[in-house]
């Protein structure tokens, strides 16, 4: 897939993702965890990823959570969106450059804080995403869930995503120096089932077309794991209280 960083950075991923096709978007809650001791050139985060086919190479565009010092000064866990035109392009965060334009009065902006993390073993906290193409605009809209009403929080114009196959995925990644131990994923443990415990996203949802969310079975959605002895992905299957979910994470502490 995707390294984001500097060329040189490493960047690691647990995810799901789906084959090329015709995909329109995601939803999904994402669970917040704090990461207090990664280090200036690190970045840790999670995000819906649409990868767009455009002149053969891949666009793409990301909303979620991450901690990256470098760019804030501190370690806050922060909403992000990103974009990048091709995949060996260093792209751009939040309003840095042309692309993610925020919405008016939005309940959530780029570089925003996000608190409270969750807490290892007594509460879990999230926040609900989707990431998906405007059956009017065609432009590629971002909306938070969890508040009383849906909150349109703005939107990648449809220039930047124009075309069909797309990839999309649900990641958990990591970003570090080379030569220098990867930071922790997640909630910093190997992801079990235990939500308090491991990061994870749940209720995933899928789109069509015309803006319609559906459960993401039988979209044929494959695991990626680059370093399984560092960061790790569990199944994606269907639970009665989270709906479609897996969860993610590691402790790092890889080198390379």
């Amino acid at each position: 897939m995707h390294e984001h960083k500097r060329s040189n950075c490493i960047g690691m991923y647990a995810m799901w993702h789906t084959m090329p096709g015709k995909f329109y978007g995601l939803r999904a809650e994402m669970s917040i965890w704090a990461s207090p001791n990664i280090e200036n050139s690190q970045e840790s985060g999670a995000s819906i990823q649409i990868y767009c086919q455009d002149r053969g190479h891949y666009n793409l565009i990301q909303a979620g959570f991450h901690i990256l010092p470098s760019l804030y000064h501190n370690r806050d866990i922060r909403f992000f969106t990103y974009w990048t035109k091709d995949s060996r392009s260093k792209g751009c965060y939040n309003l840095q450059c042309g692309g993610f334009i925020p919405a008016s009065g939005a309940k959530l902006v780029p570089g925003q804080a996000i608190a409270p993390p969750s807490i290892y073993g007594i509460q879990d906290h999230y926040i609900r995403l989707s990431l998906n193409k405007d059956p009017n605009s065609g432009d590629w809209v971002v909306y938070r869930h969890d508040l009383e009403t849906p909150s349109f929080l703005g939107h990648f114009p449809k220039e930047l995503c124009p075309e069909t196959p797309r990839i999309q995925a649900l990641t958990g990644f990591v970003n570090y120096l080379k030569n220098a131990r990867g930071p922790p994923m997640g909630s910093g443990h190997f992801p079990d089932y235990n939500e308090k415990k491991s990061a994870y996203f749940n209720h995933i949802k899928k789109y069509n077309s015309k803006g319609q969310a559906f459960d993401p079975r039988y979209t044929g959605m494959v695991k990626l794991v680059d370093r399984k002895d560092c960061y790790d992905a569990n199944d994606l299957f269907l639970e009665f209280k989270k709906g479609y979910t897996f969860n993610y994470g590691g402790p790092g502490g890889c080198i390379g």
